[in-house]
């Protein structure tokens, strides 16, 4: 194999638009780009966010700090479940998010995520129910009818954010260091 050899991948490489080749090639004089304006023009494109002269819709949207930007993508969101609900199972179960997919109770996807019980309704039999968060109506009804809940523990990031301790105000000789002279 030679340099001479080397090709680029096959459709790698496509060929250049030749304009300004005389009315024949189809692209001529003006080179497909009409006549005046600014998009007629080198680098002279219009801003995605051009109303045609109208007032942008950036501009007429009220200023208010955070608008246009929830916190969905960092929200807890529950699968809710009613006491009412366990009645399918039997007197003594593990009640696990696995069994609640099984039982038809909620879907796959709502099993993996977060779950919390709800105190609407009556439970006249003992279970033992593992979920995320109980409701304190639904806690008490469960363990008065002689079950148990089980907290299913979700991981916890600790706060990057650097904050002074409480009560700790630095020093001058603190900020700058020990070797720091007047």
């Amino acid at each position: 194999m030679k340099l001479s050899d080397l090709r680029p991948a096959p459709g790698s490489h496509k060929s250049e638009k030749r304009v300004g080749r005389g009315h024949g090639s189809g692209r001529g004089k003006t080179s497909g780009r009409g006549t005046k304006g600014q998009k007629a023009r080198t680098g002279g494109h219009v801003h995605r966010a051009f109303n045609g002269g109208q007032t942008r819709l950036s501009k007429r949207l009220p200023f208010v700090r955070g608008l246009g930007n929830s916190n969905t993508a960092f929200r807890d969101e529950y699968a809710l479940l009613n006491l009412v609900d366990l009645d399918k199972f039997e007197a003594g179960a593990q009640v696990l998010p696995a069994d609640l997919v099984a039982q038809g109770l909620m879907t796959s996807a709502q099993g993996k995520g977060l779950i919390k019980i709800l105190g609407m309704g009556e439970i006249d039999r003992p279970l033992t129910v593992h979920a995320h968060k109980f409701s304190a109506s639904a806690r008490a009804k469960i363990e008065s009818a002689g079950g148990s809940v089980e907290i299913i523990a979700t991981k916890v990031y600790e706060k990057t954010k650097r904050r002074k301790e409480e009560g700790q105000v630095k020093t001058v000789e603190q900020r700058q260091g020990p070797d720091a002279r007047d």
